[in-house]
């Protein structure tokens, strides 16, 4: 039998080095006692080792390319967006985030934003994993949690940290089932998983909420939380940037507002360098569906827009607050707009803005160059139809709502619209 000890390790201490030479000292001695002296060369070697509860749970661990990554993800699934969400993983995976960690975080968000997003886009990581594999593009693993202490005590945990997330004690006493559910269970048992730190988490949690309508309590609460376990401003005022970049206008003025109670910045608007069609921002409250994406036709709109067709076709657009479609003009067909949700504008080319509420309706001639949007600080919603079509004439809105798959160019050619030039911001924010 043979033993051999590496007595120069630099991470050793002196005194840890001293015992390792006694006991190989006594192996060469005595080898009738191997078995005990190897015993406690493993748990002297045990107690060398770092482990990851040593990890400090108040620091972000995300780089910054990560940090991005993780924000897009997080909002994509709550939003419920899975395309995207494929992608945003993709990102993430060559950010060098882990499949652990993405896992982990998604996991988590199902406190947050319920089983069936949380499921869904664990369905879409483990699909992405298995695509990149197939195509032998490398997967971190990544690191697994640490198991729990022995005397770990969820309720005390969850406590504690629910105590330090909000800046003092919190007591639900109206549903204590809820309360109990909060402390053991979220703060406790999820966030006592060391995978994520807690400023990881919070980083996590506030991207989710952020693509969420109606929690802007919530998500101003868990930028407080942010702040209080470890973020710091310049990693909280990354986050807004991000989802305006990756995701949409509309959840990064989400956080930016909570973020502005925080009085980290004096505007909104200044923070983040954007156009008016962030300004006065408000989501959209309709009983009218917003629909799919524009993309088809993004390049003839300023701000985003959005389409809904239906049967005999007639098309919903929807317009975010500031968002306008350029000048163009209808060959060949009349177009017909119902306004029937929020405050807008259409103009004839050379005749003053007629603002547009519910019920008001516009019969565009043919031949006419006009535009159409939201107002600056409302969304819109309009019906549109076409009438007194004649032949060769299309409606693209419809097409597009239908097959997405046309080009550009060759949508121009045989579309009976003509787009013109942009609606510029001298004429737009003189429209009161």
């Amino acid at each position: 039998m043979h033993f051999q000890i590496n007595t120069l390790n630099s991470s050793n201490t002196n005194f840890e080095n001293f015992l390792f030479l006694c006991i190989y000292k006594q192996i060469k001695k005595n080898m009738k006692h191997t078995l005990l002296i190897f015993a406690a060369i493993m748990l002297l070697a045990g107690c060398n080792k770092t482990t990851k509860t040593d990890k400090d749970m108040n620091t972000l661990t995300f780089n910054e390319k990560q940090a991005a990554a993780m924000s897009a993800i997080a909002c994509y699934e709550a939003k419920g967006d899975l395309m995207s969400l494929e992608s945003a993983i993709h990102n993430g995976l060559e950010a060098d985030l882990t499949a652990n960690q993405i896992k982990e975080a998604l996991s988590q968000l199902y406190a947050y934003t319920g089983f069936p997003r949380s499921l869904n886009a664990l369905g879409v990581l483990q699909r992405v994993i298995g695509d990149r594999e197939a195509k032998g593009v490398k997967v971190l693993a990544g690191d697994e949690p640490s198991a729990l202490p022995a005397n770990y005590d969820a309720l005390k945990q969850g406590t504690e940290v629910q105590t330090k997330l909000s800046g003092q004690p919190f007591n639900y006493d109206f549903c204590p089932a809820e309360d109990y559910y909060l402390k053991a269970h979220l703060f406790g048992d999820i966030f006592a998983r060391d995978l994520l730190t807690h400023a990881d988490r919070e980083l996590v949690t506030v991207s989710a909420l952020a693509g969420l309508e109606g929690v802007e309590p919530q998500l101003a609460a868990h930028v407080r939380g942010a702040r209080n376990m470890g973020l710091t401003d310049a990693q909280l005022l990354a986050i807004p940037k991000v989802l305006q970049e990756r995701v949409g206008k509309m959840e990064a003025h989400r956080v930016a507002v909570a973020i502005q109670q925080l009085g980290i910045v004096d505007s909104v608007n200044d923070y983040l360098a954007s156009d008016i069609y962030i300004q006065n921002y408000v989501d959209l409250k309709s009983s009218w569906r917003r629909g799919e994406p524009n993309t088809a036709y993004a390049q003839y709109f300023i701000g985003n827009s959005y389409v809904s067709p239906y049967e005999g076709g007639m098309v919903n657009v929807s317009f975010e607050p500031g968002c306008r479609n350029n000048w163009h003009i209808h060959h060949k067909q009349v177009q017909v707009l119902v306004c029937v949700y929020g405050r807008g504008w259409y103009q004839e080319w050379g005749k003053p803005a007629v603002k547009l509420e519910p019920g008001v309706i516009i019969e565009i001639p043919e031949g006419v160059k006009h535009w159409h949007g939201a107002a600056k600080d409302s969304w819109m919603q309009h019906l549109t139809y076409h009438k007194d079509v004649q032949e060769d004439a299309d409606n693209e809105l419809m097409e597009q709502s239908i097959a997405n798959i046309v080009s550009a160019e060759s949508r121009q050619k045989s579309s009976g619209t003509q787009w013109l030039e942009p609606v510029t911001d001298e004429i737009y924010l003189k429209l009161k």
